[in-house]
Formats: C-alpha cells, sequence, structure tokens
C-alpha cells in the first residue's frame, strides 16, 4: 500500500490486529479485521470501537463565532443553548449544493468545534476560512490534527467505556443524546454513525492508544469500515459522496430536517434552496428477493426515473436494502424495479431507517 497514505495514531494498533486495510480518503484505514459481519452484529448485540481519527475536529474561538456559524450552517446554532449540546448540519455552497455534513458542538460562548469528514476535511476548512469577512476575521480556526476520535458503539458501549475510563462516568452519565462533556483533555460526547448509542471520544493523539487497549481489555472488539458502512445503512444515515454531494440539495437528499427555513436568519445557500423546490427525495428500498442493490444502479417507478445512492446486504435483515434518489410522489410502500446486473427486480420503498438500538423497524 502507497507509502503517502496518511496514518491515524491507532495505525500500530491496527496492525497489530491483523486488519486489512485499505485506502479512504487518502487514508490507510482498516476494512476489518476478520469478519465484517461478525464487526457488524458486534455492534448490534455488545459493543464496537472505531477508529475515526481520519475525520478532523475544527476548533473555532473568537467574539460572535455563534454568529459566523449561523451564517455558514443550514442548520441553526441558536438551538445549542448549553455547553455541550451538539447539532447535525449541513455547510452548503451558494447554489444549495452540500459540501459536507458536520457535527457541531457549543463548548463556550467564544469557542465552537466542527466534525467533518475525511474526505471534504481539507477543502472544508479552506470554506471555512473563505468566509470569514468584517468582525468575522478575527476568529480563529484551527484544524486539530493533534486530536484521535474514537467511536465506541453499542447497547453495552457506554458501561464499557465507564469501565476502561471510570473517571468519566460521572460527567457522561447524564448526557442525552447528541450532547457532550469537556472532561480534562477529553472531550466526550453521546453521539455515532451506527444506529445504536454510545459515545464518540475525542482525546490528544499520543494517548489513543492507550484508551484503545484500555477498550479492549473491556472486550469492546474493533470494528471496520466495512461494519461501519452496513451499519450506517441500517440506520438510514447518509455517506457524504453518495447520498449528497455538492450537486444536490438537503432538500433532495432526505435532509430537510437539518435546514431552518423557519426564521428570517440567513445563510449560505438558503436563497437557492427557496429559489429551486425539490423535485426528487430519498428513500429507502428493501429488496423482495435475491441479489444486491449497489450505488449507482438504476430505479425505475411510475414516477420517472430514480437511482441507487447507497446500497448493500443488510447482515440484521438479512437482505438488500438501499438509499435511493427518486422522483417526488413516490410514497412509502410502493413497489419499484432496480436494475441488478441486467435485470429488473422488484423492490419496496420504506422510509428509513431501517434498524435503529438493535430493533428491526421496517417489514422484511
Amino acid at each position: 500500500m502507497s507509502s503517502e497514505l496518511r496514518k491515524t495514531p491507532l495505525h500500530p494498533a491496527h496492525l497489530e490486529a491483523g486488519a486489512k486495510l485499505v485506502e479512504f480518503a487518502g487514508w490507510e484505514m482498516p476494512l476489518h479485521y476478520g469478519s465484517q459481519v461478525g464487526e457488524h452484529h458486534q455492534v448490534r448485540r455488545d459493543a464496537g470501537m472505531f477508529d475515526v481519527s481520519h475525520m478532523l475536529a475544527v476548533d473555532i474561538r473568537g467574539a460572535d463565532v455563534r454568529g459566523f456559524l449561523r451564517r455558514l450552517l443550514a442548520n441553526d446554532v441558536a438551538k445549542l443553548v448549553q455547553p455541550g449540546e451538539a447539532l447535525y448540519s449541513c455547510m452548503l455552497n451558494h447554489e444549495g449544493g452540500v459540501l459536507d455534513d458536520l457535527i457541531v458542538y457549543f463548548l463556550a460562548e467564544d469557542w465552537f468545534r466542527v466534525v467533518v469528514n475525511a474526505g471534504t476535511a481539507d477543502k472544508d476548512v479552506v470554506w471555512i476560512d473563505a468566509q470569514r469577512a468584517g468582525a468575522a476575521s478575527r476568529l480563529e480556526v484551527s484544524a486539530r490534527r493533534d486530536l484521535a476520535i474514537v467511536a465506541v458503539q453499542g447497547p453495552q458501549a457506554r458501561r464499557k467505556v465507564w469501565r476502561a475510563l471510570p473517571q468519566t462516568r460521572g460527567a457522561s452519565e447524564p448526557l442525552a443524546h447528541f450532547q457532550a462533556a469537556a472532561i480534562g483533555d477529553m472531550l466526550v460526547a453521546r453521539t455515532g454513525y451506527t444506529g445504536e448509542d454510545g459515545f464518540e471520544i475525542m482525546l490528544p493523539a499520543g494517548r489513543a492508544v492507550h484508551l484503545w487497549n484500555a477498550l479492549k481489555a473491556q472486550e469492546v472488539a474493533p470494528a471496520g469500515l466495512g461494519a461501519r458502512d452496513t451499519l450506517r445503512l441500517e440506520a438510514g444515515m447518509h455517506l457524504y459522496g453518495q447520498d449528497m454531494d455538492e450537486t444536490v440539495t438537503p432538500l433532495e437528499s432526505g435532509l430537510s430536517w437539518t435546514v431552518d427555513l423557519k426564521t428570517e436568519r440567513d445563510f449560505i445557500g438558503r436563497a437557492a434552496l427557496l429559489a429551486k423546490p425539490a423535485v426528487r427525495q430519498l428513500l429507502g428500498l428493501v429488496l423482495l428477493g435475491r441479489g444486491v442493490m449497489r450505488s449507482h444502479q438504476k430505479v425505475r417507478c411510475g414516477g420517472g426515473a430514480g437511482a441507487i445512492t447507497s446500497g448493500g446486504f443488510s447482515p440484521t435483515l438479512h437482505q438488500s436494502i438501499a438509499l435511493a434518489r427518486v422522483p417526488q410522489g413516490i410514497a412509502a410502500g410502493d413497489i419499484v424495479e432496480v436494475e441488478v446486473r441486467g435485470k429488473w427486480l422488484r423492490a419496496r420503498t420504506v422510509k428509513p431507517p431501517f434498524v435503529r438500538n438493535g430493533k428491526i423497524l421496517v417489514k422484511a
């Protein structure tokens, strides 16, 4: 594998565990540690841990950082009232396309942290820096490559984190979903990308291996990108670059709920969203029979043509599921056809998620 690929602080631990390493967004990352399906089930049934240090935390500090973010993001950080509260949002270009989806944490009135995707991190920092003007030019934007991020997910995840890091329990046990606590030099957030409960822990890179080993001692199993993808698909969570990108608005990506159009607040992309109403929508599909749906496959439905954005085999449902961008007017429960290896196979539309908190939410 190319030596030019970036490596996270946990790279030695992945080598020691015998991970199958692959290139992902310019990083050398573990695909799995032996069984992708086994890792998937481990997270759904118990607890697994993911190295997500390839993602980037960006700290924005200074006077009126809140006002800057209210202009920068489609969701409204005015909703964040208590320090530690977090918000999922899209960051849009002036045409309303999605530059990235991210989580923003309110840490203090002069300090917010956004966590952005690995594949868009460099351009995100450039974009954020370019939007500073006037008073906002005095804001400090810091890309925190000195931090590692470990996601611990599953029904037993929080309990096992408290065993591995007992000093974090007092501050992290009261956290509701999408809340975080600063504990020493760590930020422990009750967030994740699997549809299960758990924490995402940001800490100095030099302590990442120690944390990984402490969690491993509590029988938290390492899990790779493969399981992370099947888990997030079952949970109906979007993948940037597949389910949305710069050419598609959040209104056509199943992300209308993240866009605040109820207030008069202006934000980058708002005018474009109001000028071009959505003509497509993102729905879930469940294949009615054998086969596997994959991204870019064509979808044929009563209102016209569509396409799969994310697809695969669901280890929990034991059948193929997908997210697809289809015309407005198609409703959950409708039957469509998907072109799989030259054959048109029937699928039923559903409203995601497919699986959350270990429970199947759609009919097989």
